[in-house]
């Protein structure tokens, strides 16, 4: 039992990594397309700042840990998690090479409760729908905290991508009527200038965000690994060496600190890989940047997923920047945006969760078929 907990912690540290390389695009497509940075150069900024937003917090990694299949219905053993990592993982792979900029955090989602509702023989009751707590921030279930910012979120990324624009448009306006050195420092060639600076910033802010959030996700999906291990009595003679996994060991905090540092490193790693297909969708095909653009999408999609991660939301980072793009191009002219680039996007948004769920629960299946689980 131990080498199979095992097994899974390795398959979940690779999907944080696919993870990592799948989602660079995320973090870095805009800086790359307004050529501020050359793709090494963003990846290497994007692989720091991801190590240091996964390490900043767990209420997105609780959320996945407990909040959303019910323990009490089904019990989550090993299997079930690796079934939930492999449609994750699968799907993942299939989205990168097709160029698709599709959810990883949605990918592992649809793989968790596929898996789930497998092992549960089909009973819904085995995923926590909705469960208020009082405070709708704290609030626990797949529409609080899953449903509802798919929604909010992709709307959010657009509008604030258009008020953003705007907003730094009506600035450079009020400098040209201001006249005299302002006026000369809102020319095109300045505010370029000016802007592929910022964007240094934005980039950097983008990749601690995309860090925050998605990182946090792998590690509730290990957390509950070992709470399903723990109950199962699958750590009950733990050897020496091996003690650090037990859930115990994480004194006060559901989320032990080897489970954080680790993700944080892994997805780092797996940023630096870099993700080129995705790239060239997101930083070239649905609408051309210039950095003052690239600066506007960064900053928008940025704060949406910090504001999200502060409320344990596992928010797709790449809903977010996408739409947050979307906006900005609206912004710039509404007829500049690649309309058939972007409904292969939605239709890969749409499809992610069923997709992996799917997978995963054939997964099960086969191994409940094989003897495995």
């Amino acid at each position: 039992m131990l080498t199979l907990v095992l097994v899974v912690i390795f398959a979940a540290l690779v999907f944080e990594f696919i993870n990592g390389f799948h989602d660079t695009a995320n973090s870095i497509a805009t800086v790359v397309a307004t050529k501020v940075l050359t793709p090494g150069q963003a990846v290497i900024l994007a692989a720091v700042t991801n190590l240091f937003g996964a390490l900043t917090g767990t209420a997105v990694a609780k959320t996945i840990a407990s909040g959303l299949v019910d323990t009490d219905v089904v019990v989550v053993t090993s299997q079930v998690i690796l079934c939930a990592l492999g449609g994750g993982i699968i799907w993942n792979l299939i989205t990168w090479w097709r160029g698709l900029p599709s959810s990883s955090s949605h990918a592992l989602i649809g793989g968790l409760c596929g898996a789930a509702f497998a092992a549960a023989h089909n009973d819904w009751a085995a995923l926590v729908w909705s469960e208020p707590v009082g405070n709708w921030a704290q609030n626990k279930g797949l529409l609080w905290k899953v449903v509802l910012p798919m929604i909010t979120s992709p709307l959010a990324g657009f509008v604030l991508g258009i008020v953003v624009m705007l907003l730094l448009w009506a600035v450079i306006a009020a400098m040209v009527r201001a006249g005299g050195v302002l006026r000369r420092l809102a020319r095109p060639r300045w505010v370029n200038a000016f802007f592929g600076k910022a964007q240094l910033l934005s980039a950097a802010y983008m990749g601690y965000a995309h860090g925050h959030n998605d990182a946090q996700k792998t590690m509730g999906i290990i957390a509950l690994t070992l709470f399903g291990a723990e109950a199962s009595g699958a750590l009950n003679d733990l050897p020496a060496w091996a003690g650090f996994l037990h859930p115990a060991n994480a004194g006060e905090q559901d989320i032990a600190t080897w489970i954080v540092l680790s993700c944080a490193v892994v997805m780092a790693l797996g940023t630096a890989s870099g993700g080129w297909k995705i790239i060239k969708t997101m930083g070239h095909k649905m609408v051309k940047l210039h950095p003052i653009h690239g600066f506007a999408a960064e900053t928008s999609s940025a704060t949406i997923l910090t504001l999200a991660a502060h409320f344990g939301m596992p928010v797709s980072t790449t809903h977010s920047i996408s739409t947050a793009i979307m906006g900005v191009g609206f912004a710039k002219n509404p007829r500049a945006l690649r309309f058939g680039v972007i409904e292969r996007i939605v239709w890969a948004w749409i499809l992610t969760i069923p997709a992996a769920a799917g997978v995963a629960y054939g997964m099960f299946r086969l191994f409940e078929l094989l003897g495995w689980a």
